[in-house]
């Protein structure tokens, strides 16, 4: 990748973007490009935590798996998003992994090169710091979310949460490239029970479906939903 390149992506990444031109510079010096396929790993829970990552392009999917062998999908990420940031600072193992969900492009720091420039730029470890702060208040909701909203409320934000940050707006809708088995592996319940709630809102037109897509036709009544649990 390079030189101006690299700086141009640094600097719409949402972390690094609001930075000073001299630190973008320093962090494109010890930046790298590397390209992932589609369903390829980039790397495993429980992998040694070396680097810290941007998503240039494509998407990445990141999960984990429980005890008895179950994977979570915990978060979707698209151009401009970072990942990886945990165990870049206390070199522990991968808490989560991370799979290109489609043909992905990533910048990549080194966490040797990262630690080093972060005692040169105090306002890298601010920013660590907020997207830290962002990543819990992030699980906390999906704990609260969780604890107290039933299935069908979980789904319907879940569905508008994807809508927002990864849909793409048709004249017939919101378009989400997402199958059914992941939206179930999203909220952690059955393909079945997804597939019952997507079916009924689409009796009542609030989405289409069709294979590893699903057409949000009715935000609002979703919301609506989210809020009273009525069907329009």
């Amino acid at each position: 990748m390079g030189a101006i390149t690299a700086k141009a992506v640094i600097q719409q990444n949402k972390l690094f973007k609001h930075l000073p031109d001299s630190t973008i510079d320093k962090l494109t010096v010890i930046s790298q490009r590397k390209s992932f396929p589609k369903n390829k790993v980039i790397f495993l829970q429980g992998d040694e935590g070396d680097a810290f990552y941007g998503v240039i392009s494509g998407q990445v999917r990141i999960s984990a798996a429980t005890e008895d062998g179950q994977e979570i999908h915990l978060n979707l990420l698209e151009s401009g998003d970072s990942f990886g940031e945990i165990a870049i600072l206390d070199g522990q193992p991968r808490t989560a992994g991370a799979t290109a969900v489609r043909p992905t492009d990533v910048i990549v720091i080194e966490r040797r090169a990262f630690l080093n420039l972060l005692e040169t730029e105090p306002q890298l470890p601010i920013l660590l710091l907020m997207l830290f702060c962002k990543n819990f208040r992030w699980t906390s909701e999906q704990v609260e979310d969780a604890a107290f909203l039933d299935v069908p409320k979980r789904l319907a934000k879940r569905l508008l949460d994807l809508s927002r940050r990864h849909g793409t707006q048709t004249d017939k809708g919101i378009e989400l490239s997402i199958s059914q088995h992941e939206l179930a592996t999203y909220l952690s319940i059955s393909r079945q029970i997804v597939n019952h709630h997507l079916q009924e809102w689409h009796g009542h037109r609030w989405v289409d479906l069709s294979r590893g897509k699903i057409l949000v036709n009715n935000t609002e009544a979703l919301s609506r939903f989210v809020t009273t649990g009525e069907l329009d």
